[in-house]
């Protein structure tokens, strides 16, 4: 960047095994939470998650295909210094290109395939900086090969979450454990709030129309926040509930990164890792910097979309499609469990996009995704799962569709952390991305 008080942390961490002219960026969402999280506890060489009591190396770590940088996005996440500026996509993403040119320069890297990737709100990120790459009509430096996003923030995701709760809570109640008085309340509610005749009338294969534009005023009328009521009435049943993992129990897991809300618990005493000094030390860190694994707000706007002060146009309306129209290979997924961002509402958001000339997905995703497990061998190395007879074979983790240069994953028994929660059938997204495979 031209402002040396302006900058992004990242680790960049070359592939094991053969090399290739290739470079994955991931990036993570919040907005202002870490990729360091993605490093650490997702997709990493080196893995210390939730409730593990050491780290450990990472068996379906995506440096086991390709190169992979992590970067601290926008500025003023994590170790990347600078104060919050922007009020769209479009400052942090300019950033980012005069950042990654320098990346390569110094590095003498060049004439890479660049994939670029993300979860949650870098379902915003992901698009806006594969757009701008691909504004700069060098392929030396910016060859934008693919894109990839999980459980991403597109579309009206908060409205969209309303509109879906209340089938995810029919599905997934088993886990949940509502009682069946509650249960018929959002029933009851998702017909009065129009919730169930708008998924009626919009989710269709192909769509039937653009969907009008969503404003609901939960404000005035409360009994049709659903999402804030399920979110609220889940700590009454399990105490332990998280909201990215619904599926997990009592007790609390241990975090590391000391995750910033009451969902997981820090180890007593002790800092987030990467705010220790002699992690800093080792990972050549700013030491007066005092790093949380969230922090905000990255973007000033007054309100914005969401609330999030980010005025960008959704990624639906434009940056998006072109990047899936320049590529052809761009990857959607929502973990089935996921209860932040609902898989449902992606679909949704899916059906009102219009690329290479049409409007959303014209058949219904219906293709399993089945994982065997030698199928996902790297470097030379098998992962046993340490039980007779269940090496070869995992199952179906999913469902998979694929049209026009856009596949979509929906990732069972995953919740919104996809490379955490369901690491392989993340590697074999990953594998998909890259060109090492035609389907999931």
């Amino acid at each position: 960047m031209s402002d040396d008080s302006r900058g992004f942390f990242f680790v960049f961490q070359p592939r094991v095994g053969e090399p290739v002219k290739e470079i994955t960026i991931w990036f993570n969402g919040g907005p202002g939470c870490s990729s360091l999280e993605g490093f650490f506890q997702e997709n990493g060489r080196i893995q210390w998650s939730w409730g593990q009591y050491s780290p450990q190396i990472n068996p379906y770590s995506w440096v086991n295909l390709t190169n992979m940088l992590w970067v601290e996005y926008p500025v003023g996440v994590g170790f990347s210094p600078g104060n919050a500026t922007a009020i769209d996509e479009e400052e942090p993403a300019a950033e980012f290109v005069q950042f990654f040119k320098n990346f390569q320069n110094i590095f003498n890297i060049s004439n890479h395939n660049i994939y670029v990737t993300g979860e949650s709100y870098a379902g915003r990120y992901v698009p806006y900086v594969a757009n701008a790459m691909l504004d700069q009509n060098d392929t030396k430096h910016f060859n934008v090969s693919g894109a990839l996003v999980y459980d991403p923030c597109i579309g009206s995701f908060e409205y969209a979450n309303a509109i879906s709760v209340y089938p995810f809570i029919e599905q997934y109640n088993n886990i949940l454990g509502f009682n069946k008085s509650f249960v018929s309340l959002l029933a009851q509610r998702d017909k009065q709030c129009g919730y169930a005749q708008f998924r009626q009338d919009y989710m269709h294969f192909p769509p039937n129309g653009t969907q009008p534009p969503l404003y609901l005023n939960t404000t005035a009328d409360p009994d049709c926040d659903l999402w804030d009521a399920v979110y609220d009435n889940a700590y009454g049943v399990n105490p332990c509930f998280n909201v990215y993992e619904p599926n997990l129990q009592c007790p609390l897991l241990s975090d590391p990164l000391g995750f910033p809300s009451d969902l997981i618990y820090s180890y007593p005493g002790l800092p987030p890792y990467f705010n220790r000094t002699d992690v800093k030390k080792a990972m050549h860190a700013p030491l007066t910097t005092d790093w949380e694994l969230c922090t905000g707000p990255v973007f000033v706007a007054d309100g914005g979309p969401e609330g999030y002060g980010d005025l960008s146009p959704d990624p639906l309306q434009g940056v998006l499609p072109r990047v899936i129209e320049a590529t052809n290979r761009v990857l959607i997924s929502n973990g089935a469990l996921d209860l932040e961002v609902l898989t449902n509402g992606t679909m949704l958001a899916i059906q009102n996009m219009t690329w290479h000339g049409k409007l959303g997905f014209q058949t219904a995703p219906a293709t399993p995704i089945v994982i065997k497990i030698p199928d996902i061998q790297y470097a030379d190395v098998f992962v046993s799962s340490g039980f007779d007879g269940l090496d070869a074979y995992q199952g179906v983790m999913g469902v998979q569709h694929y049209e026009r240069g856009l596949m979509w994953a929906e990732t069972y028994l995953s919740g919104h952390m996809q490379p955490q929660f369901q690491p392989r059938s993340s590697f074999r997204h990953l594998q998909w991305l890259l060109g090492r495979i035609d389907a999931l």
